[in-house]
């Protein structure tokens, strides 16, 4: 532990963000490239209706996954404010807890996605001619959650031990994985959704495969110990009470599918719905690096904040919305120039290609500001202040996004729907930006 403490706690600030950033940064994108891939192969092989099913599915996955998210994210501040404080004790607890907490509700939501499938899916937006692809991609990749939940899980300790780089190999193997897969089952075996969800499913289990083989290793400074999964009732509150902030985010983003879906196919049918997934594959990967510095920010705050070392604290948050602002500017200066070269790449479909440019335009019109918020309400989480991180995570998704895709396309149809997402994040970030100014003077002089 004492090579992590040096690093976290005294290497400069900017050198230390790089370090930790990068490789969150090639982690996140190789995703990102997987589930583009994912989508331009089930757009081109099978179908408008295979992207708009992906879509549908996707968002449930994800819900169910969280739950080992927000474990992790929970867990991952209470081991780095433990090692800050050079309490290994608490953060091997806390991780033995992590373990127990994401198995036992993993499987128990995989069960209950079992049992009730066609009314999940029809709750998320599966209508019309959706619904029997969107099943079939469902039905295989319920099976591969629990691994999913898993890595999600081990990701974010994995970087609380300050080691980004297996962090970001925990990404990048499954995503190799499944672009592998997805060739060999819906190119040339000709499976159709059942071979994509098949290739999605197999890429999550090498994933927390992957996880588990580095915490059994050496390379690990957290044990598997087997009478650390005992739960601790204290350890237990304080992961919920911080993970509760992420699981909160993905349920807001879950119901956020469920009204964008049902918006999008009152205003604009199917294809609409395949704009937007469109839209939301394009968004991961073009917000890559702005979520690995957010991703890198995380254990360097914990740490120091941990270590009660204010002045670090705060150079980690400037110079993170620095990075993070600069980089998500040229983002949006190519996304603005190639708005139809992007398009293309996902269909043949002449309908969609001619829709989806306008939207994507509108969609990331607020992009160079988004850092802030993404970096203000990541500190709060690191500082283990959970009703502040709360609040600021749903500002954008919850608080504002819902309403306006509700109310928006009244006065502006479709086009409401794209419209609502720049001034979503525009009034989140001045929030956050208010809230956090207002911390650092107050807790961080």
């Amino acid at each position: 532990m004492a090579k992590l403490a040096s690093e976290l706690g005294t290497e400069k600030i900017s050198k230390l963000l790089i370090k930790q950033a990068v490789p969150a940064s090639i982690g996140i994108l190789v995703m990102s490239i997987n589930m583009i891939v994912d989508t331009i192969f089930v757009g081109n092989w099978i179908g408008v209706m295979a992207i708009a099913a992906v879509t549908v599915v996707l968002p449930i996955a994800f819900l169910i996954s969280s739950l080992g998210m927000g474990i992790g994210i929970g867990g991952s501040s209470i081991i780095s404010r433990a090692l800050g404080a050079e309490n290994n004790q608490k953060a091997f607890l806390t991780f033995g807890n992590q373990i127990s907490m994401t198995t036992g509700l993993s499987v128990l939501f995989v069960v209950v996605g079992h049992f009730f499938t066609t009314e999940l899916l029809q709750l998320f937006g599966a209508n019309g001619d959706i619904l029997i692809p969107a099943k079939e991609y469902f039905d295989v990749v319920l099976y591969g959650i629990p691994f999913l939940a898993f890595a999600m899980m081990g990701n974010t300790v994995i970087r609380a031990e300050g080691k980004p780089f297996y962090a970001m190999m925990a990404m990048i193997l499954p995503a190799i994985s499944n672009i592998i897969l997805d060739i060999v089952f819906i190119k040339f075996m000709n499976l159709g959704m059942y071979g994509a969800g098949l290739a999605t499913s197999i890429s999550y289990a090498v994933c927390g495969l992957f996880i588990l083989g580095f915490f059994l290793s050496k390379k690990s400074d957290l044990k598997i110990v087997f009478k650390n999964f005992i739960l601790d009732s204290t350890i237990v509150k304080e992961i919920v009470k911080l993970g509760g902030v992420t699981v909160a985010r993905q349920g807001t983003i879950s119901i956020l599918a469920i009204v964008l879906n049902y918006t999008l196919f009152k205003y604009g049918g199917e294809i609409s719905i395949a704009i937007y997934g469109i839209i939301n594959r394009v968004m991961m990967f073009a917000l890559f690096p702005v979520l690995g510095v957010t991703q890198g920010f995380l254990p360097i705050a914990g740490f120091n904040y941990g270590a009660k070392d204010w002045k670090r604290v705060k150079d980690s948050i400037r110079t993170a919305i620095t990075y993070g602002t600069a980089v998500a500017t040229l983002i949006f200066v190519f996304i603005i120039v190639f708005p139809e070269t992007i398009s293309s790449i996902f269909t043949k479909d002449a309908d969609l290609i001619a829709q989806t440019p306008n939207a994507l335009l509108l969609a990331f019109l607020a992009t160079p500001v988004i850092t802030t918020q993404l970096v203000g309400s990541a500190y709060f989480q690191a500082a283990g202040k959970a009703l502040p991180a709360l609040i600021l995570t749903l500002l954008k998704q919850g608080i504002f996004l819902i309403p306006l895709v509700y109310l928006m396309p009244l006065f502006f149809g479709i086009d409401g729907v794209w419209y609502s997402f720049p001034i979503a994040d525009i009034l989140a970030t001045f929030i956050t930006f208010c809230v956090l100014q207002r911390e650092v003077k107050k807790n961080l002089q």
